[in-house]
């Protein structure tokens, strides 16, 4: 799995980390979500109602919540990597201290290279 721009959000640590940030990677790291605990789980928000009903149905479909998933994906053996270009982790001010434990870091032409004979991966 490749987690570039936005969807580098969903593999940041769950508790904020101090780094030094200045100018616009203050700003993101004031927008964006924290964690993938804190990200948004449906389109039809409607003053946060729509998320929790979301919420609710996947707890009555035993459907985990994205945490759990990652964790889960990380003891099968699923390999993570972050986007380390200076179009990724750079612009969004991203540190690597930041990112969960168990993700690599590199660049898409790396990841490319590594996943062309997988039979699935994953570009977020």
């Amino acid at each position: 799995m490749f987690f570039t721009f936005w969807g580098l959000n969903i593999i940041k640590r769950p508790k904020k980390v101090s780094v030094a940030k200045r100018g616009m990677e203050r700003m993101f790291d004031i927008m964006l979500p924290n964690h993938a605990g804190q990200l948004p789980i449906s389109k039809m928000n409607m003053s946060g109602v729509g998320s929790k009903m979301i919420q609710a149905v996947m707890k009555q479909k035993n459907v985990d919540p994205l945490p759990v998933m990652i964790a889960q994906a990380q003891k099968m053996g699923i390999k993570m990597v972050a986007c380390t270009m200076s179009m990724s982790m750079d612009i969004m001010g991203i540190k690597e201290e930041e990112i969960i434990d168990g993700v690599d870091f590199g660049g898409v032409a790396t990841y490319i290279g590594d996943t062309m004979d997988s039979n699935l991966n994953l570009f977020i």
